[in-house]
């Protein structure tokens, strides 16, 4: 290796310390035995990881982030496969317009996107806090199901659809029985992709939440206004390892990298 290899070496190494080390820090803080969090622990122990259990806001809050979560990641499924299908399909007029109004909602600063869905979903709509945030959280998945889905029927042939058709299928026989199968790994993909933003998400939530409903993130915010003992840590650690193994799964199973 030359002098330039190296030096690309070492900034690789520094690149994944900076990114990697407050996770680490995080983890380690989470096994500490004392009553405040502090990084290095004096004492190590699982206490702190059981006590996030026995919690009831957290339990409730993680009931809340699941439901949403399932339920705002279908929503946006049923709504982005029909747009990826027929921007895939179709020769539409201000395509690229349209694909760059769909990314809107990831590309747009959260906080805006959360006053926005506030002042639509509460201020104008009146609607129930949980529905305000299926819908608010549908809102940003569309554009990662659409993303998703469409890499996965860019590397769909045509011609087997029209197949299909040929053979005397018509175009909804076509989709369900030929088209749908053979994305079903980009599919479940984006499903996971988009659940995974769904329950980590903290902008958007943090305008559409209210009294007696908060999602996991949120609610883990609350409790170190008032609390500095390491808890939280913990809890982080628990969802770092979750959301590692969901991605790992999904990987493994899927190859969710060849569509994102």
């Amino acid at each position: 290796m030359n002098k330039i290899s190296y030096a690309a070496l070492w900034v690789l190494v520094l690149v994944l310390f900076f990114l990697v080390g407050p996770f680490l820090v995080v983890f380690v803080a989470g096994f500490s035995d004392g009553e405040t969090l502090l990084f290095p622990p004096k004492a190590y122990s699982m206490r702190w990881v059981w006590h996030v259990f026995e919690l009831e806001s957290f339990q409730r809050s993680f009931v809340t982030s699941m439901w949403v979560g399932v339920i705002s990641t279908l929503v946006a499924l049923l709504l982005g496969l029909p747009v990826a299908y027929a921007l895939s399909r179709a020769s539409l007029k201000g395509q690229e317009w349209v694909k760059t109004w769909l990314t809107l909602p990831v590309v747009v600063p959260g906080i805006i996107v959360g006053l926005a869905l506030l002042n639509h979903m509460v201020l104008v709509f009146n609607l129930p806090v949980i529905s305000s945030l299926i819908v608010g959280h549908a809102c940003l998945l569309v554009p990662y199901t659409v993303r998703v889905v469409s890499s996965s029927l860019a590397n769909l042939r045509h011609d087997i659809e029209d197949a299909a058709v040929t053979l005397g299928a018509t175009r909804w026989q076509a989709f369900f029985k030929v088209v749908l199968p053979n994305i079903r790994a980009g599919v479940a993909a984006a499903f996971v992709l988009a659940f995974i933003t769904s329950f980590n998400q903290v902008p958007v939530s943090l305008f559409l939440t209210g009294p007696g409903v908060s999602t996991l993130p949120i609610e883990m915010m609350a409790y170190m206004e008032t609390s500095y003992d390491p808890s939280i840590a913990a809890l982080s650690t628990v969802l770092v390892v979750f959301t590692m193994v969901v991605v790992g799964l999904t990987e493994k199973l899927l190859g969710i990298s060849k569509y994102v």
